[in-house]
Formats: structure tokens, C-alpha cells, sequence
């Protein structure tokens, strides 16, 4: 079964709160959002919404700032972040087998022989794709959970 991480799934909801109705469409370019709140919002635990803010900051797609009127924003309009971006930043390389050629820590001891390697190594390339050829933007309905905010 393909399934992304609990990380990985509350990292797509708390990105969704960056997406604000008032801003241009796509864009996410709305009021920064503190650990806290955004714990508040989503009714996750801070501690690994902090964790998860971090992994996102440092892979581009937040940025920080310190102070009174500090906190993430996206680093980048939501039209620009890939639904893949954002797995790799929170779960690492995209594969569906230990086989894939993007992973450096490849552990099959049958990969020389095995008859099906090419074609799973092919499923992981149209996976990716697929996963980046989905925006943030296009992923979450700026009115989702409004409500809440």
C-alpha cells in the first residue's frame, strides 16, 4: 500500500492554513502563522508541528521570522510548491521500492537479478511526476476549514 506519513499528512494540513481567501489566488502570501497557532488550528500537538515547520523551512518552502510580528510564511508562491517538494522535505526521496535509483541507502540484496526491477524502478519515476505535477495550490481549497480560523 502507498501511503504518506502522518508527517507528511499534517504537513499538506498545516501548509493549507498558509492559503488565506483574502490573498491572490495561489498565491498564500497571507498573515505568518506562529508553531502555536497553527497547532491551535489544526489540533496537533506542538512539539511535532514545530518538527514538521522546521523540516519545511529547511527544504524552501517556509521561511521564518523572529519577533512581534514573525512567524512562517511560504517561501514561494502555492502555485509553486509541489505536492512532491513537499513529501521529499518531510519523508526524503520519493520511492516505492528499495530499488529506486534516487536512494543512496539501497538495501535489496536482489537488485542485480530481480526480473520486475526496471518496471518498479519506472512506477517510482511516474509517481513522482505525478506528485509534482500537483500544486499546493491546486491540492487545498482556500475555504476547507475557514471556519476554524
Amino acid at each position: 500500500m502507498l501511503r504518506l506519513s502522518k508527517q507528511a499528512d499534517y504537513g499538506i494540513v498545516l501548509l493549507s492554513y498558509f492559503l488565506e481567501p483574502d490573498s491572490a489566488p495561489g498565491t498564500g502570501n497571507g498573515m505568518p502563522r506562529s508553531a502555536r497557532d497553527l497547532a491551535q488550528l489544526a489540533e496537533l500537538p506542538a512539539p511535532m508541528v514545530s518538527k514538521i515547520l522546521k523540516h519545511l523551512t529547511r527544504a524552501g518552502i517556509l521561511t521564518s521570522q523572529r519577533g512581534s510580528h514573525g512567524g512562517y510564511h511560504l517561501a514561494r508562491p502555492a502555485t509553486e510548491i509541489s505536492l512532491a517538494s513537499i513529501v521529499t522535505a518531510l519523508e526524503g526521496e520519493i520511492a516505492v521500492t528499495e530499488c529506486s535509483p534516487l536512494l543512496t541507502d539501497r538495501t535489496c540484496s536482489h537488485e542485480s537479478h530481480c526480473p520486475v526491477r526496471t518496471p518498479l524502478q519506472r512506477l517510482d519515476s511516474i509517481v513522482r511526476r505525478a506528485l509534482d505535477g500537483v500544486s499546493l495550490a491546486e491540492l487545498v481549497e482556500p475555504t476547507t476549514h475557514r471556519n476554524a480560523s
